[in-house]
């Protein structure tokens, strides 16, 4: 069975589980990092050296970087599911997985620590007005993708980059600001929601 290393609350963890859900996977989650078991630990390093999780576990094979781990699961169980074969309809994936953590992510990052998680390390006001303004642009260009397609961020099928990114729209909803009105996001949010992984693993009562 895969084990999976790492809280429940983290965005990070949340993709894998989701993942192994929509894959019908069995997997054992075990609870470390901030306020569980200790990541800093020479034990845990042997498995990730950046004490981060999550880490997959799959017999002897162990893997850190949660979309490596979202690849890697569809790429051996997957069966052509969530991560399409042909070039260009993976490469539409791999571009808003990338998209999602490289662009996105860092955006919201201040204002979520800030507004939801209230971090003393994340008080200043103009940081948080920064990074919403930054979150809102990107959204707006998800917005955008989601007005063309009409269904899912790489296309007509749920993939592997809807994990990510509704992990991402998610925590949208979640932070406490005068959201603009993004009628296509709020559609696929709730596309999302009809997922049974989604329900059980993602969206903020799940944590």
């Amino acid at each position: 069975m895969l084990r999976i290393l790492g809280k429940r609350s983290s965005i990070n963890v949340r993709k894998v589980l989701w993942a192994c859900a929509e894959l019908d996977l069995p997997f054992q989650q075990e609870d470390w990092g901030s306020g569980y078991r200790e990541v800093n630990i020479s034990a845990f390093k042997a498995l990730n050296p950046n004490a981060m999780v999550p880490v997959l576990l799959d017999d002897d094979f162990v893997l850190w970087q949660s979309n490596t781990i979202l690849r890697y699961l569809a790429n051996r169980y997957g069966g052509g599911s969530l991560y399409p074969h042909e070039a260009v309809a993976r490469a539409r994936v791999d571009q808003w997985l990338d998209w999602q953590a490289s662009d996105l992510n860092p955006a919201w990052s201040y204002a979520f620590m800030s507004l939801v998680r209230h971090s003393p390390g994340h008080s200043d006001p103009s940081q948080t007005q920064t990074s919403l303004a930054a979150w809102t642009r990107l959204m707006s260009i998800l917005e955008g993708r989601l007005s063309e397609t009409k269904a899912y961020v790489a296309g007509a099928e749920f993939s592997l980059a809807d994990i990510a990114m509704g992990l991402s729209v998610d925590r949208w909803f979640e932070t406490p600001f005068d959201h603009p009105r993004l009628d296509a996001v709020k559609s696929y949010y709730q596309r999302l929601g009809q997922r049974p992984g989604f329900a059980a693993h993602c969206t903020s009562k799940a944590a």
